[in-house]
């Protein structure tokens, strides 16, 4: 979690002191994930594949990757996106976009799997967290 708190941090300061251009602005926004489609074990040293479901806000919203935080045998997963900075976005409403998440675990255990669902009223970071056996 300190690093997706790290990494807003860095990508606020960068953002606030890059100069003007007539290029377009791109930033990069973690959205919350809607739901995940995983099995039920998993097996060490192998790709174990992971889908993971988020709502796609605006046309200028595009897939960017995963942010990925290993710590111990939790891992903690975000969807990144890129918003292209524009005039013309255009708010979506219900586009679901799936991706999928290559997992591959190195040891025997129960993995905690934490994904990233959004932030509270208090501006807290929301997680649901998924215990995963692996063998």
């Amino acid at each position: 979690m300190k690093k997706i708190i790290a990494f807003f941090s860095i990508l606020f300061v960068l953002i606030s002191c890059t100069p003007e251009s007539s290029n377009p602005k791109v930033r990069f926004e973690l959205l919350p994930i809607e739901s995940v489609v995983l099995p039920t074990s998993f097996n060490v040293n192998e790709v174990n594949e992971i889908e993971v479901n988020f709502l796609r806000p605006t046309t200028c919203h595009g897939f960017d990757g995963f942010l990925y935080e290993k710590d111990g045998l939790t891992r903690t997963i975000a969807v990144q996106s890129f918003v292209s900075e524009q005039n013309n976005c255009e708010a979506l409403t219900n586009q679901i976009v799936t991706q999928k998440l290559n997992f591959k675990p190195i040891q025997t255990g129960t993995y905690l799997l934490k994904f990233f669902k959004g932030t509270n009223a208090n501006g807290s970071l929301i997680f649901e967290e998924v215990s995963v056996d692996v063998q």
